[in-house]
């Protein structure tokens, strides 16, 4: 029976492609990782707005951190392997070899990262049709979803289209490389690239977008073979597989998640009895999973399908057996951080003396606006300063990728005082993002009342506390840091069939750490922050209908 062969002393092994590195985890039957590895990938830029990576770099990346952390331990113990990646774009060739994605020929550059932004046009033209299938997506397509990118080389790399064998959701390139089989994930296609889960591919949609091509080969090259994550994918690994990344063949691999996904699955599902949440006793459709990094995204169950505008979905089953997805999100969060920080001219200043407090330069920041506060709460000190923060577009709920980022309220002063508080600003920007994308899914009938907080920006604390008290709920992260991790390793333990769903295995994987309560008290200075926050993109568009009249 499934269940029966779980025990403490089983171990799943989870693989995340983030956009700038590889980490793997160990993680045992509870959720616990026990052993964690990381490594760089790289990024090439070779033009704003164009990102590219290599697969064979990611995929030895993989082999590398997967071998750390499986090294010493019994090989029978370790029970199955999941795996999650950015929902970037791989091209191969019909030998199923690298295939330039690129201008200058250069095929071991064959992936189009997830925040490329190359296909303005193409994703502008295809937005004008109005088909059905942008019904799934929130009404308009993302820049940053698959079919704009197959448009744009189809149109701007002749070559490289017709030379095209296969071209896959990075998730499903972990798979296929683990395997051999050229299944799809459920979970990518839904997401990123328009199949529906009633009706499967749309002929009409890449009809009406100039690529047929793609229907008349039924389909080989995107995928007509598709499973549901956590579902066994062929026969396990591979033999070469298996010695490159240090595992038995034949070990259980799982059709892949997206990473945001992964992180959903990783903390939306935990147990949160005795923790007084107004989630407890309440259905899973309560909840909110958000997954901050790079950039962020919301994630929001429902029992039936509710669509939201400018939030993608709904999706049937792509996180969450049985239950329809809605994926609002921001496409620089962390990115955008990062951005300011460095930018400022104070930031050597930052650097050096973080360096002699032996801290992060964002612990440093933290405590710098401590200091600084006086006898204000800390968020406060933003009362004359605000930040619009989409420098690289709106993802969710405006849908508009050509909005820029605002700042209002600088003034002469350049010393580390005001570095602290624009990187306040900006955070707090962020949270009212996601309250303006709360908001909109609550308008369209979720019903959502406790957030679950995972990825890199979870860490710090001044992100978590202005999320909980600029949405005004409450804040749960998980016991693991690593829940993509531990979501990828959740998708392990289905494929090997130790649980009998992934809801059993999220329920006993998935661990709350810490809740973080919002402060009422300081909801009036919030509900203000918000109401010049939507201002802002007021103001932009009229400026800019303004200039546009020349």
């Amino acid at each position: 029976m499934p269940g029966e062969r779980q025990t403490a002393a089983s171990y799943y092994v989870g693989v995340d492609v983030g956009s700038a590195s590889v980490r793997a985890a160990l993680v045992d039957g509870g959720g616990a990782v026990v052993a964690h590895a990381e490594q760089p990938i790289a990024i090439w830029e070779p033009q704003p707005e164009r990102y590219e990576q290599s697969s064979a770099d990611i995929w030895a990346a993989c082999c590398s951190v997967t071998k750390r952390v499986v090294s010493g331990v019994d090989a029978s113990l370790i029970r199955g392997v999941g795996f999650d990646a950015t929902c970037s774009l791989v091209v191969l060739d019909k030998q199923f070899q690298p295939l330039a994605v690129n201008c200058e020929g250069q095929n071991h550059r064959n992936v189009i990262m997830w925040m490329d932004h190359r296909a303005v046009s193409q994703v502008e033209r295809i937005n004008a049709t109005r088909h059905r299938v942008l019904n799934y997506v929130g009404g308009a397509m993302s820049v940053e979803m698959q079919p704009p990118k197959l448009l744009w080389i189809k149109e701007n790399l002749p070559e490289s289209w017709e030379k095209a064998g296969c071209f896959l959701d990075l998730p499903d390139f972990l798979s296929w490389k683990a395997t051999g089989v050229t299944a799809r994930s459920l979970c990518t296609v839904l997401c990123k690239w328009t199949y529906t889960s009633d009706r499967g591919w749309d002929d009409t949609f890449w009809e009406r977008i100039g690529l047929e091509d793609l229907v008349k080969d039924k389909y080989e090259k995107i995928g007509n073979h598709v499973l549901s994550p956590g579902e066994a994918v062929g026969k396990g690994l591979t033999p070469e597989a298996a010695k490159d990344l240090g595992l038995p063949a034949g070990l259980a691999v799982a059709a892949s998640l997206i990473d945001a996904h992964a992180g959903g699955l990783g903390v939306i599902g935990a147990d949160v009895r005795g923790h007084n949440l107004p989630c407890e006793n309440q259905p899973i459709t309560s909840r909110l999973a958000m997954i901050c990094g790079t950039s962020s995204c919301h994630m929001g169950v429902s029992e039936k399908p509710i669509f939201v505008p400018g939030v993608w979905g709904p999706y049937f089953s792509a996180m969450v057996p049985g239950l329809w997805l809605n994926e609002g999100g921001q496409s620089a969060t962390g990115k955008l951080i990062d951005h300011v920080v460095r930018g400022h001219v104070a930031f050597p200043e930052l650097q050096s003396r973080a360096a002699a407090s032996a801290h992060s330069i964002y612990t440093y920041l933290n405590s710098h606006l401590d200091l600084i506060k006086k006898s204000l709460p800390v968020g406060f000190l933003t009362v004359d300063l605000h930040v619009w923060p989409d420098f690289h577009g709106n993802r969710s709920p405006l849908t508009d990728l050509t909005l820029k980022g605002m700042v209002v309220g600088l003034t002469l002063s350049q010393g580390l005082d005001e570095l602290a508080l624009i990187y306040l600003a900006t955070i707090q920007a962020i949270a009212l993002g996601t309250r303006h994308i709360l908001e909109t899914m609550e308008a369209a009938g979720h019903n959502i009342n406790t957030l679950f907080l995972c990825g890199g920006l979870s860490k710090n604390p001044l992100f978590v506390q202005m999320h909980a008290d600029i949405t005004g709920k409450p804040v749960v992260l998980s016991q693991e840091v690593e829940s993509v991790l531990v979501g990828a390793a959740i998708l392990g333990a289905c494929a090997s069939g130790d649980f009998a769903s992934i809801q059993e295995a999220m329920g006993k994987m998935g661990k709350i750490g810490r809740v973080v309560q919002p402060n009422h008290e300081h909801r009036r200075f919030y509900d203000k922050k918000y109401e010049v926050f939507l201002k802002l993109v007021e103001h932009q568009r009229e400026y800019r209908s303004i200039m546009n009249s020349l």
